[in-house]
């Protein structure tokens, strides 16, 4: 079991930028290599859609299409049993207004860009982007 903890949400404009950080912590052992950090989004009225995910150890990150090449993913591991994931998003827009989710799961289990493949959720961010 691993707990979540999102932070880094806000208002911004159009264009502009924010970074989203996810405390996680394994309840019971070593995350070490074992998880899959990811992270989703729901706007009101619409599915929950992946927008990134990247090993615990760094490695293999990996994008929705509506955010190449204008967010990026990475972690910081602090000892066994913790680490910190951040999305960092650049040139926002209004489309990209959401609650922000970060999800963890072992990294065998199920795809990557499935959210029912993550069984460890935080309590969401919300993310506003104004025209």
């Amino acid at each position: 079991q691993v707990q979540l903890v999102e932070s880094g949400g806000g208002l911004v404009q159009d264009g502009g930028s924010l970074r989203l950080s996810c405390a996680a912590s394994e309840q019971t052992g070593s995350t070490s290599t074992s998880y899959v950090m990811g992270w989703f989004r729901q706007a009101p009225g619409k599915t929950r859609e992946f927008v990134a995910a990247i090993r615990s150890t760094g490695e293999s990150a990996l994008y929705g299409d509506s955010v190449k090449g204008r967010f990026a993913i990475s972690t910081i591991s602090r000892d066994n049993t913790k680490n910190t994931v951040y999305l960092q998003m650049n040139s926002l827009r209004p489309e990209d207004t959401a609650v922000y989710y970060c999800a963890a799961k072992p990294y065998y289990r199920g795809s990557v860009y499935y959210s029912g493949s993550y069984d460890n959720w935080g309590q969401g961010t919300q993310v506003t982007v104004s025209s």
